[in-house]
């Protein structure tokens, strides 16, 4: 386990003028790199052989240098870590950086700065974590089942971690369960210890809307939280492969097709204003609990994955404890973000405006682990 005192001796050698932003060349890597420049930092990107003519594609979101590796998981090696080191590199974990390196690698072999609080990704990969952090906050979830006999209505069926919706699953009775679970295990798609960590969760029917929330510790303002202030900087959709187009589909033709929840784009949303105070107060509430269950809480981006109804009430059913790929719809600002900022604020941006207000102030310290 690596401890906290450990990562601000590395942070504290850090020439603080020459800190660099960092991260896999993956998820929302453009819009990070676009960000840090566009508040002045130097960047690196992390990726693999294959990948690097993308980034080199976009003249003005590439990283300013790179680290080739084979493998993702080659960055717990301490040549690599050194590497990160020597540059200054304060790292941004994204969905694909978790993924790929592994959380409990990241909370266990890797020393390099990391912005925000690792014990909130924890959080996230762990479905039961994540429920008791959403009943801390007060805040309405669907239904779980921890028995598949319990099933008395459509759920979807997920698995822990940040797998982007693959290989969830819906169905209305144990008999369906046991049935999809046989077919993925014999099919390779599913493991018995996958069938045995799964999360049962009653489908919602209404409206799916991500919010995408931003804890600052730098900056004070209304909507308050701890020392900080919960900002609302957009709001997404997914699409999602192929259960959003199944409709296009003859209705005869749909029982010979599984749907898919392989999420493969985002859209942009803007939602009703009179809706405004309660999804405010959904990142508030959660950010306060946050505080509570893994202090130093939530710093920087987060996002709820939520359902409305038709009685204009939210039911949250995930939370990412950090950058999520929606934020990718607004590199120049969101509908909300220009409302709070004078110039184009982009999650990316506002994550470099906030490690650049913390090296201004000398708080640093704060906002990484």
């Amino acid at each position: 386990m690596i401890h906290r005192e450990e990562i601000l001796r590395n942070l504290k050698r850090y020439d603080h003028k020459k800190i660099k932003i960092g991260t896999i060349c993956s998820h929302s890597a453009l819009q990070i790199f676009h960000g840090a420049r566009s508040e002045g930092f130097g960047t690196v990107g992390i990726c693999t052989s294959d990948r690097r003519f993308a980034y080199e594609a976009f003249q003005f979101a590439k990283p300013d240098e790179y680290i080739t590796v084979n493998h993702y998981q080659d960055l717990i090696k301490e040549e690599f870590q050194q590497q990160l080191l020597r540059r200054n590199i304060v790292i941004i974990p994204h969905g694909s950086f978790v993924e790929y390196v592994g959380a409990e690698n990241l909370k266990k072999e890797f020393r390099v700065p990391i912005y925000g609080n690792r014990s909130a990704l924890e959080f996230e990969g762990d479905r039961r974590k994540m429920r008791a952090w959403l009943q801390d906050a007060g805040i309405k979830t669907p239904r779980e089942y921890s028995d598949p006999s319990k099933i008395d209505r459509p759920c979807i069926i997920k698995f822990h971690g940040a797998r982007g919706g693959r290989g969830f699953f819906v169905v209305d009775s144990e008999k369906r369960y046991q049935e999809e679970v046989g077919k993925r295990i014999k099919e390779g798609t599913m493991t018995k210890s996958d069938a045995e960590e799964v999360t049962i969760q009653e489908l919602i029917v209404g409206v799916r809307y991500y919010p995408q929330y931003f804890y600052s510790l730098m900056f004070d303002g209304e909507v308050k939280a701890g020392n900080g202030r919960v900002e609302l900087l957009g709001i997404d959709r997914r699409l999602e492969s192929n259960v959003d187009d199944l409709y296009r589909i003859p209705e005869r033709a749909r029982a010979f097709v599984e749907p898919s929840y392989v999420v493969t784009g985002n859209l942009p949303v803007v939602l009703r204003e009179s809706l405004l105070p309660q999804t405010l107060d959904l990142g508030r509430r959660v950010t306060e609990a946050s505080l509570r269950l893994f202090p130093p809480g939530m710093i920087g981006p987060f996002c709820l994955e939520t359902v409305c109804t038709d009685d204009l009430e939210f039911i949250t059913f995930e939370v990412s404890a950090r950058i999520v790929a929606g934020t990718n719809l607004y590199p120049e600002g969101s509908p909300y973000s220009c409302y709070l900022f004078s110039e184009p604020m982009s999650t990316g941006r506002r994550m470099a405006r906030e490690i650049k207000e913390g090296i201004h102030k000398k708080r640093l310290a704060d906002l990484v682990s």
